[in-house]
């Protein structure tokens, strides 16, 4: 008799199959859970730049370049145009304070002098003829006056006289009327010449003073062509170097050009461009160092010129201690103007992952040194040197401060 044979359910090929999906379902759920997933990247360590996080001053500093200059500069430009007629001196050379620098000419104000000398001689001849004039005309009523005055001195007697005589009977009361009228006469004539010479007097007082007005008006015209002659000579405003001459014999100047400017060089300011964003933080006071010839030095704003020009503006230095000997004008000095007085802070050196990272996140060196891994931090402020470290990072640790931008997306880095 047949007997049914039942079918295993579990055979040694499910059974394989079995353990093998089993066992991939291990590996992915431990890769899951325990496995590392971060990326990783192998690097050179010679060929990233480490800079170490230390707990320091913070000093907010701008570094610019400052130019030396004089200290007093005066710009030679020409007051009245003409021709160059003739040159003293060269540019480069020392010139003493009055010394003639170039003459130039100009016919039209010579000439424009010579009349008004001209007319000022006019009206000085004017003057006198009119003074000699009024005099005679006053010394010829003064005589008049005086013949006035001795023929009432005379009719006075006769009239005198003749009233004590018609009062007796002597003479007729005719003759005495005449006498009283010639002496009242010559009384009237006497009022009217004192009051003509007082006022004639007076006229020629006037007059001479309106003349005298006149040529005082006329002297100070003078004064001022002769002046507008002298500017004619261009001449050292004071002792120092004629950096700058632009002017050939026998070329025309117009007024108001600039033919160079003489250097005082008893001392010397620094002269420097900033960008205008530090505009509202730079004033007169602060200071600033640099190095010259093994030495520091310091230097403070004086001068703050607040115009803008191609996103900067000016400012003007005086060497705090005295101009550094060996210093010349022109030279170019690396400035660092300090703008506060610092405060204690954790740092990190500046470096170009800051380009890559704008300073949100840095690879953090990990104490064995073989390799680094990505933190998240936040800076603050910074200088040329450091950015201040707010949160992060703590003093000692290793950061790569060196360009991340050929890392992508990494999360480690492998020191090799």
């Amino acid at each position: 008799m047949d007997r049914v044979i039942e079918k295993k359910k579990y055979t040694p090929k499910k059974i394989a199959i079995i353990a093998a999906v089993a066992l991939v379902m291990v590996v992915v759920i431990y890769n899951l859970l325990f496995a590392e997933h971060t990326s990783k990247l192998n690097v050179e360590a010679q060929r990233v730049t480490m800079g170490t996080v230390q707990e320091g001053m913070f000093q907010e500093f701008i570094a610019v370049d400052g130019s030396v200059d004089p200290l007093k500069t005066f710009f030679l430009d020409i007051t009245e145009g003409g021709r160059v007629e003739k040159i003293y001196t060269d540019d480069g050379k020392m010139v003493e304070k009055g010394d003639t620098i170039l003459k130039l000419s100009n016919t039209t104000l010579q000439i424009d002098f010579m009349t008004r000398e001209t007319q000022l001689y006019d009206l000085m001849n004017e003057r006198q003829n009119s003074e000699i004039l009024m005099k005679q005309d006053q010394i010829r009523k003064m005589n008049e006056l005086a013949e006035i005055e001795y023929n009432l001195t005379t009719a006075e007697r006769t009239y005198s006289r003749n009233k004590m005589l018609v009062a007796e009977g002597a003479i007729s009361k005719e003759e005495y009327e005449t006498a009283k009228d010639n002496y009242q006469y010559l009384k009237r004539r006497r009022e009217l010449g004192e009051r003509s010479v007082k006022q004639d007097a007076q006229l020629m007082e006037d007059r001479l003073r309106q003349l005298d007005e006149s040529i005082r008006r006329m002297q100070a015209n003078i004064n001022m062509a002769r002046n507008t002659l002298n500017n004619l000579y261009v001449v050292a405003p004071f002792t120092g170097q004629l950096s700058t001459l632009k002017a050939e014999v026998g070329e025309s100047k117009a007024a108001g050009e600039n033919i160079g400017q003489v250097d005082d060089l008893n001392g010397y300011k620094v002269k420097a461009n900033i960008d205008e964003h530090y505009i509202s933080k730079i004033y007169p006071g602060l200071t600033g160092n640099f190095d010259f010839n093994g030495k520091t030095y310091q230097v403070k704003v004086s001068k703050v010129f607040p115009e803008v020009q191609n996103n900067t503006f000016q400012v003007d230095m005086e060497f705090a201690e005295g101009t550094p000997e060996g210093i010349r004008r022109g030279q170019t000095l690396q400035l660092k103007l300090n703008l506060n007085d610092g405060s204690k802070a954790v740092l990190l050196p500046r470096g170009g992952f800051y380009q890559s990272t704008g300073g949100n996140w840095v690879f953090v060196v990990d104490k064995s040194g073989t390799f680094a891994e990505k933190r998240a931090i936040k800076l603050g402020r910074q200088n040329p040197n450091y950015y201040e470290v707010i949160e992060g990072l703590q003093p000692g640790e290793k950061v790569i401060v060196s360009s991340y931008d050929s890392y992508g997306d990494i999360d480690r880095l492998e020191l090799k």
